[in-house]
């Protein structure tokens, strides 16, 4: 099952904001919270001490807590590979390296007797399939990729598919970051330009983000890079349906009632067989006999993304729900109905046949 995550910086902010924000997400059904030891200055004692708090309000708010560390990090607080007991005081739930110890090193990281997970970079060519191999243990091993603050520097689409591709194997859930889009968030360093691990997502609205990556169904856990997002953000992602691939679409004006019925059925599911557009068939059986008078077009071309039913020209069919996949020429006998919202096409390549789809206007 997919879970919604958020990130906090406690160094950068007030704990009443940081707690209250982890509060507003717990009670929105979020599971995780990720933060970051590596930007920390403080003394050993003073990171025990507020991240032992910071660990507790995480919990009582249902929180999972992972934490961003490398060796320097372990130095730092006196940890090691082999010894992670300053963690386990903390309350931690899962250390992710942003560094490596060594082979022998990060099998032994997962044999500690605390349970605590160790979260390896999914962003990185690693090979996790020869540390479990040799011994660790997978029950105590995640993936999480890299998020991103500058600029141009994020993954691309088909980097990014490759390395998850080859991750998902392992049968290890995996976390990937998405951005907020309010003003003023802030992440771990001085650099405010959101913190998506997709290079492509840095400027989308965050529900498109999430829904993307839920469509490419490449990764469990999804977590809001920087912080603080909006309440309205927050609960927008809390109520995104994950079952199944969600299109924004803009409605045509004019469209009737039964139509608007077809447009957000809840059972959408695509034909196998057709590549030149997402074919939704069920509705000409559930709503059959309802009219759907024909209404002109402006021309008899729709592109990719507009979304068209099947109208009175052509009965046997009438009902039916078409996404163009393409550029199409279509004959009167179908109704323009709408079209997907800005950005919403990159959904289109990750329906395939017999997949579940919903759309949301």
């Amino acid at each position: 099952m997919k879970q919604l995550g958020i990130s906090v910086f406690p160094e950068h902010t007030t704990k009443e904001k940081a707690y209250a924000y982890m509060r507003k997400a717990g009670s929105l059904g979020f599971k995780r919270v990720f933060t970051c030891f590596l930007s920390v200055t403080e003394t050993k004692e003073e990171i025990v001490a507020n991240f032992k708090e910071f660990c507790t309000v995480a919990h009582e708010a249902g929180l999972t807590v992972s934490a961003d560390t490398n060796p320097e990090v372990f130095a730092k607080i006196g940890a090691t590979p082999y010894d992670l007991s300053v963690f386990h005081e903390i309350g931690l739930d899962i250390i992710r390296l942003d560094g490596h110890f060594g082979e022998m090193e990060d099998i032994a990281l997962t044999h500690n007797p605390y349970g605590i997970k160790i979260e390896y970079n999914a962003s990185a060519s690693i090979g996790i399939e020869q540390l479990i191999e040799n011994g660790a243990d997978r029950e105590n091993m995640c993936l999480c990729s890299n998020f991103y603050p500058q600029r141009h520097t994020g993954m691309g689409l088909k980097r990014y598919i490759d390395l998850k591709t080859k991750y998902r194997k392992t049968g290890l859930r995996i976390a990937s970051f998405i951005s907020s889009q309010e003003k003023n968030t802030f992440g771990p360093w001085p650099v405010f330009d959101g913190l998506a691990t997709l290079e492509m997502h840095r400027d989308l609205p965050i529900d498109l983000q999430l829904r993307h990556l839920n469509a490419m169904n490449l990764c469990q856990d999804i977590l809001i890079g920087n912080c603080f997002a909006s309440d309205e953000e927050l609960e927008l992602l809390a109520k995104t349906d994950l079952t199944k691939i969600i299109f924004r679409i803009v409605t045509e004006p004019d469209i009737t009632d039964t139509e608007r019925q077809i447009i957000f059925w809840d059972k959408h599911s695509s034909r196998g067989d057709n590549e030149c557009a997402v074919r939704s068939s069920m509705p000409r059986v559930v709503f059959k006999g309802k009219p759907i008078p024909p209404r002109p077009r402006k021309d008899r071309i729709v592109h990719r993304g507009d979304v068209v039913i099947v109208n009175d020209n052509l009965e046997h069919y009438r009902g039916e729900l078409w996404i163009a996949n393409e550029d199409l020429e279509l004959s009167d006998e179908y109704n323009l109905v709408g079209r997907l919202a800005p950005h919403e096409e990159i959904l289109l390549d990750w329906v395939k046949p017999s997949y579940l789809f919903g759309i949301i206007e």
